[in-house]
C-alpha cells in the first residue's frame, strides 16, 4: 500500500480464514494497514492485534456489503472447488465463485470501494494444452473446453471484475478500479490445500509412480512473492501510480519453471521417503482420473470420497504450462524472490511428519489390499452404466 497512507486505510479480504488470505492479512497488519479478514470460518492460526475477523458468506449480498463499508480496498481472495473432490461440487462452485463475486463487486460499487483487487488462476487461460511462457495477450479458454467447473468459473469471475473497472460509485465520489492475478500454484509453510493431500499420500504409500513427460515444465509460487504480488497491484490501482494495473490481468509466480514431481522431490526424500522411480503414461493417469469423477458422480451422494486425482489435476501436473512475469515485473514492480521447500519439509517435521520406521504388517498389508479390491470392484461395477448416465445427461 502506499506508504503516505497506510495508517489511514483499512482494507478487507474476502478469505481471509484461509492459508493466503491470512498471511495476506498479517502483512498488510505489520505495515500499518487496518485488515478486516471475512470468511465464514475462522482461521486455525491466532488473530494477529490489529487485524478484525468478521464471520460472514460472500454468497449473501447483504453480509458482503455491510462488511465493505469504510474500507478502501477489497482484496478478494475468496473461492471454491479448487482441487480434490471440491471440484465436482458443481452448485456451490457456482454460487462462491460466480454470485460471490457478483455480491463483492456490487457491494464495492454500491457503498464507495475504489480498488478491488481479485485472485484469479492460471486456469483462466489454461484447459490441457501446452503453453510456453504465455502472456495476459493469451485469450480465455472457451468456456465449453474447460475440464472442471472450478476453472470455468473462476474465467467468468474474472471478466466480470475486469469488466467492472470504471464502473462508477454509488456515492458519486469517483470509479471503481479492478485488477486481476492470476497466480501459479501455491506453496509455502503451513499451506492446508495442497501440500497436506501430498503428504497424506506419501505417507499412506500411495505415492508410488509419477507420470507425463520429465521435461514437461510448471510454475509455482511461493506465499510470500504472491503476497508481494497483491500489495502492488492494490498500489498500482491508486492515483500515486497512475491507475496502471487497472483493467489488467497479470500472471504471479516464482519465474523458474519446474518439472512438477522434480520440483516435490526434496518434500518427499526430506521426510524420509524414496522418490519414486516408476513412470506411467500421461493418458493413463487421465483415463483413471475420468474414471474416479464417475464414479464420483453415480456414489457421491452415498459416499463422497477424496479422489486420487482429477482430470484437472492430471493437466495441471503432467502438461508444460509457464507463463511470463515481464508485465507483472514492469507493470506492478513485482520482483520474486528466491524460495525452497526446506522451510516447508521443517514445517512438516516440527508438526510430526517424516517417515517412521516400522514393520509392515499382515493387517495393514489386509488393509490395503481390501481398499484396493473395493476400489476396483466399484469402477468396474458401476463404469459402464455411469457412463451411459453421462451421455444421457449431456444431451440434456
Amino acid at each position: 500500500m502506499d506508504t503516505e497512507d497506510s495508517i489511514k486505510q483499512t482494507v478487507l479480504i474476502t478469505g481471509g480464514g484461509g492459508y493466503f488470505g491470512f498471511r495476506l492479512g498479517c502483512a498488510l497488519s505489520k505495515m500499518g494497514v487496518g485488515v478486516i479478514l471475512f470468511d465464514v470460518s475462522q482461521p486455525i492460526l491466532e488473530i494477529p492485534e490489529g487485524v478484525t475477523f468478521v464471520q460472514g458468506d460472500i454468497r449473501v449480498a447483504s453480509e458482503v456489503e455491510g462488511a465493505v463499508r469504510g474500507v478502501s480496498c477489497v482484496f478478494h481472495v475468496a473461492s471454491y472447488g479448487m482441487s480434490g473432490r471440491e471440484q465436482l461440487n458443481r452448485q456451490r462452485i457456482e454460487d462462491v465463485n460466480v454470485r460471490g463475486t457478483e455480491n463483492v463487486i456490487q457491494a464495492c460499487r454500491k457503498v464507495g470501494v475504489s480498488r478491488l483487487v481479485y485472485t484469479s488462476t492460471y486456469n483462466v487461460v489454461f484447459g490441457g494444452q501446452v503453453v510456453e511462457n504465455g502472456d495476459e495477450s493469451l485469450p480465455y479458454l472457451p468456456l465449453h473446453l474447460h475440464p472442471d467447473h472450478y476453472s470455468r468459473t473462476k474465467a467468468l469471475a474474472e471478466m466480470k471484475v475486469l469488466e467492472a473497472d470504471g464502473m462508477v460509485l454509488g456515492n458519486g465520489l469517483g470509479v471503481l478500479k479492478t485488477c486481476a492475478l492470476r497466480p501459479a500454484g501455491i506453496y509455502g509453510p503451513g499451506e492446508q490445500r495442497h501440500l497436506p493431500r501430498i503428504v497424506h499420500y506419501i505417507e499412506r504409500g500411495w505415492f508410488r509412480f509419477v507420470y507425463g513427460d520429465p521435461r514437461s515444465l510448471v510454475d509455482f509460487v511461493h506465499v510470500d512473492n504472491l503476497v508481494q504480488a497483491h500489495i502492488l497491484a492494490s498500489e498500482a490501482l491508486g492515483a500515486g501510480k497512475g491507475y496502471k494495473a487497472a483493467g489488467q490481468a497479470f500472471f504471479i509466480s516464482d519465474g523458474r519453471p519446474v518439472n512438477n514431481f522434480k520440483f516435490f522431490q526434496p518434500l518427499v526424500e526430506g521426510l524420509g521417503y524414496t522418490f519414486p522411480t516408476l513412470r506411467l503414461p500421461l493418458l493413463l493417469v487421465y483415463f483413471f482420473a475420468f474414471l474416479t469423477e464417475v464414479v464420483h458422480s453415480v456414489v457421491g451422494r452415498l459416499y463422497n470420497f477424496r479422489p486420487l486425482l482429477t482430470r484437472t489435476e492430471v493437466y495441471k501436473t503432467g502438461v508444460t504450462h509457464y507463463f511470463s512475469l515481464e508485465k507483472a515485473e514492469k507493470e506492478l514492480g513485482y520482483e520474486p524472490q528466491q524460495y525452497s521447500l526446506k522451510e516447508v519439509v521443517e514445517w512438516f517435521q516440527s508438526h510430526g511428519h517424516g517417515r517412521k520406521v516400522r514393520a509392515y504388517t499382515v493387517k495393514r498389508f489386509l488393509r490395503d489390499a481390501v481398499l484396493f479390491l473395493l476400489f476396483a470392484v466399484v469402477v468396474l461395477s458401476w463404469f459402464p452404466q455411469a457412463v451411459r448416465a453421462s451421455h444421457g445427461e449431456t444431451r440434456k
